[in-house]
């Protein structure tokens, strides 16, 4: 059965992969007696930069997950974290700004972190910190809002404190349950072996991160081509109707974050190009809820995890960043 499943992402990743080529490879002229718009054109394309963007780190991503299912046994991985809750959620928010990852590659290890035993409220704040706190974001992030610290800075305490309540709202609402749609493995039986041979685990290590892959790229590819179709048919300016409203600008800042679904490392390119538009705090909400929740990434989460996890998720992220931001502003 799971190896029927496995080859039915491996067909639907082959699928849309192709037909994104195609469409990315055509050109507006004449196909039989059709033309190819445009707008699809452009489509495609972006849907393809975005899959390309991202590969590498959904790619590290499965492989440390397999890493972490072969070789980390599920008492190591207790014993890495306190048992506090709080410091528990600190340590998962630190892991995660030391780890550099996107928020879709870091998905399947936040799965494998689970399934090892890490509490879903610590598991959490190393997945909000990841994509937002690393080295790589500092450094765009500095370079992008011309070499001044202060934008850095802020993103990155004001990150740190959001993950860290958010976390908390997290257990509070879930405590010690998983949360997860899928927690069966399908070669569990040679994890129970009394230690193979170091070859046997790297190959099972290698088959863990293919099937992964294929299993999560399916629906990051869905992902991209909703993020895609936005970035095409929504314009950007029609987000800036209300003046400089600091409380409406900071909301389309984090619905456009979110449509845009950009990579954390090049998000603070596009933040700077509306300084001119948007108050500082706008901004800075931008720069905050992508990495954290995005259109692409909710396709990945809601494979993973079960529906009210990620609507809880989505609510309490929103609720955090948006009050932090106005909180910055009016204080």
């Amino acid at each position: 059965m799971k190896r029927i499943q496995f080859l039915n992402d491996v067909t639907l990743f082959m699928l849309l992969a192709i037909i994104l080529i195609v469409l990315y490879s055509a050109s507006p002229i004449s196909i039989g007696s059709e033309y190819v718009p445009a707008s699809i054109l452009m489509m495609s394309s972006l849907a393809l930069s975005l899959f390309f963007e991202a590969i590498p780190f959904l790619l590290a991503g499965v492989v440390i997950s397999g890493v972490i299912q072969v070789f980390v046994s599920e008492q190591q991985m207790k014993k890495m974290l306190p048992k506090h809750p709080i410091l528990a959620v600190i340590t998962g928010c630190s892991l995660g700004a030391l780890f550099p990852a996107c928020e879709c590659g870091i998905v399947p290890i936040v799965r494998r972190l689970l399934m090892k035993g890490v509490p879903l409220y610590a598991a959490v704040a190393f997945m909000l910190t990841g994509p937002l706190i690393n080295p790589l974001v500092a450094l765009s992030t500095y370079m992008a809002f011309g070499q001044d610290v202060t934008m850095m800075l802020m993103r990155f305490s004001l990150g740190f404190l959001a993950a860290f309540i958010v976390a908390l709202i997290v257990y509070s609402v879930f405590k010690h349950r998983l949360e997860l749609k899928h927690t069966t493995e399908t070669l569990q039986p040679f994890i129970q072996q009394q230690r193979p041979p170091f070859s046997k685990r790297l190959s099972y290590m290698g088959t863990h991160a293919i099937e992964e892959f294929f299993e999560m790229s399916k629906f990051f590819i869905v992902g991209a081509i909703l993020a895609a179709s936005v970035q095409t048919y929504l314009s950007s300016s029609s987000l800036f109707a209300f003046g400089d409203n600091v409380m409406m600008s900071t909301m389309m800042m984090m619905i456009l974050a979110y449509l845009l679904s950009l990579c954390s490392e090049a998000d603070a390119f596009i933040a700077a190009s509306f300084t001119q538009f948007v108050p500082t705090e706008s901004l800075l909400a931008f720069l905050l809820y992508g990495p954290m929740f995005d259109l692409k990434n909710t396709w990945m989460l809601g494979a993973v995890f079960s529906f009210r996890f990620v609507f809880c998720l989505f609510v309490s992220i929103t609720a955090v960043v948006y009050g932090l931001t106005l909180a910055v502003y009016f204080l």
